[in-house]
């Protein structure tokens, strides 16, 4: 198997590593399976399609939607980069996953809306596929309905064209979408355990993910939570683009289908 790609963005160390952790740890990889490259800490280097099965963009403290100005210099080099790399990635409806920062940069490329709409107070929410989403080769393996992680200010509240909506939420409508056949966005986090939420709040409690006099609240829902469907995406993922080369939406259309 080719290793797969994480594209990550945090500049707190702490931050990264167990994000790197908790990616590793629901796909089920090694270190040698997923590299992790941070693009906070330097420019991108040379990536080719052709030697990973995959890429994900993790979570990150940016927000796709900030207006340009509003952006530190870090921020707009990696956004001009990863238009770059998802230009390549859509050309070739090549399998990739962005979760949270990643759906709003996806949406944001692809001219959708991403905005504060439909942000979300961090903690645990409840998650429905659509229909798409469960005769989706990579959603359907989860359950219909289950709880995830979220935390967020700014969300897709409109799909780019052509993007099809595969699992929704009552606060944010718009849970995840995938365009093409291969590429995929969540706003929930699939690698977020109890622990690892605990360790990000901890980290971004004063980034506004919610207020600080509610910090107990949220903390008493994360403790009775119970999230574990998440994490099979990425198992799901892994196991669909590991394998062999995937149907490419160019193909299947010019195919008829």
């Amino acid at each position: 198997m080719k290793p797969f790609l994480l594209l990550a963005t945090r500049p707190e160390d702490e931050a990264a590593d167990d994000e790197y952790a908790g990616f590793l740890a629901g796909a089920g990889l090694t270190r040698d399976q997923l590299v992790r490259v941070r693009l906070e800490a330097g420019p991108m280097p040379a990536i080719e399609l052709s030697d990973y099965s995959g890429i994900i963009v993790g979570g990150s403290p940016f927000n796709a939607g900030d207006a340009e100005v509003a952006k530190t210099a870090v921020q707009r080099r990696v956004e001009q980069e990863l238009a770059g790399l998802l230009d390549r990635v859509l050309a070739q409806d090549f399998p990739f996953l962005g979760a949270c920062y990643g759906v709003g940069l996806l949406t944001a490329h692809l001219h959708g809306i991403v905005d504060n709409t439909w942000g979300e107070e961090a903690g645990p929410i409840d998650i429905t596929l659509t229909e798409a989403g469960r005769n989706d080769p990579v959603f359907g393996t989860l359950a219909e309905s289950f709880v995830g992680f979220v935390g967020h200010k700014e969300a897709c509240s409109q799909v780019p064209p052509g993007a099809v909506v595969l699992a929704s939420g009552q606060a944010c409508p718009i849970q995840a979408f995938r365009v093409g056949r291969n590429v995929y966005a969540t706003q929930f986090h699939p690698e977020l355990t109890r622990e690892s939420i605990v360790t990000r709040l901890r980290i971004y409690r004063d980034n506004g993910y919610f207020h600080p006099d509610r910090l107990a609240d949220v903390m008493t829902a994360i403790g009775a939570s119970t999230v574990t469907e998440p994490a099979k995406l990425l198992t799901s993922f892994v196991a669909r683009f590991g394998t062999g080369t995937p149907e490419r939406a160019d193909a299947a259309q010019a195919a008829g289908a």
